[in-house]
């Protein structure tokens, strides 16, 4: 009989600490529960996500707040997991060009294993430091820049070593996990640690720890992207109208900033090729198109700096 290989047998140990790792027996029988049961287990698990971010609010703040300060002197944002963290980071990226008009390269995703981890488990890339500093160098990262790396264990090498690799070139870093005491939060300058507790199925961190991930990488992003300027209100106008659906949404973004006319909509995002930021200046501010694009690369963005400056500006502003 072969002897335990020391390697696992130390791996094993770790995970047996790792709240996301417990087993809990009073759900072993759940396979022979009815459908309806287990999906009222899912669900009331599910709902103790939101509380569970709750208590971790003032770092998720904090690591906000700096993450903006950063990217409004042109750092970039950038995610760096494996697996289902590193998939929820490719796809909160993935989001933000449609929805901010950012520019692809400003909010990036690194999945261990690259493109093909997207839909293909990558043999032992999440185990390699070295695979994600080299993934940061190939994107030229620099001290401007904001990497989070997204671990529900808080100890995968890939991570651990893309925060450890930026903090050394002096990029701000932000680690992400769902236990306390995290390799990855003690490697970060911003330790954020939602601990959601023993998975419904034990050895799946893509529940309760995924849509806790989930939830902080959209509370990062979006509101980011407010404190860049890229809402006016809850309006997101900086929408990129590229389909139907975003077209008539652009629309009525407009009239909701505006409350002008229909032919007054369509005259002014014609003269502004669209860009509905920029529709809203010309009606509110009462300045042509090009005078709106002047004001707003002045104003870097924001839209109310903006309309401050127009012969036309309203007490809403």
């Amino acid at each position: 009989m072969p002897s335990p290989d020391p390697h696992y047998a130390s791996l094993r140990t770790q995970l047996e600490t790792l709240a996301t790792e417990a087993f809990r027996p009073d759900l072993a029988d759940i396979d022979r529960r009815s459908t309806l049961d287990i999906a009222r287990l899912m669900n009331d698990e599910d709902a103790t996500v939101p509380a569970a971010v709750a208590e971790r609010l003032p770092q998720i703040a904090a690591a906000i707040d700096a993450t903006a300060a950063r990217m409004t002197r042109g750092g970039r944002l950038i995610y760096a997991g494996a697996g289902t963290a590193g998939r929820l980071g490719v796809l909160d990226a993935s989001e933000c060009p449609p929805t901010f008009n950012t520019d692809p390269s400003e909010v990036l995703g690194l999945i261990a294993g690259g493109p093909p981890a997207m839909v293909t488990a990558v043999e032992g890339a999440e185990d390699s430091k070295e695979l994600a500093a080299a993934d940061l160098t190939a994107i030229a990262i620099a001290d401007r820049d904001v990497v989070v790396g997204v671990s529900a264990s808080g100890r995968t090498p890939y991570a651990v070593g893309a925060v450890e690799h930026a903090r050394a070139v002096g990029a701000l870093t932000i680690g992400l996990s769902c236990n306390a005491d995290s390799a990855l939060a003690s490697a970060a300058e911003h330790g954020i640690e939602i601990v959601v507790g023993p998975e419904l199925i034990t050895g799946s961190t893509r529940l309760k720890a995924g849509t806790a991930q989930k939830l902080v990488l959209n509370m990062i992003s979006t509101i980011t992207m407010i404190r860049l300027g890229k809402t006016y209100g809850n309006l997101m106008v900086d929408v990129r109208a590229s389909n139907d659906k975003l077209r008539a949404r652009s629309r009525r973004i407009v009239a909701l900033a505006t409350g002008a006319s229909d032919l007054e909509i369509e005259s002014a995002l014609d003269a502004t090729g669209g860009e509905v930021k920029h529709a809203i200046l010309v009606l509110l501010g009462g300045v042509t198109a090009p005078e709106a694009d002047r004001l707003l690369h002045t104003a870097k963005g924001h839209l109310r700096t903006a309309l401050r400056s127009t012969p036309a500006r309203t007490p809403a502003t």
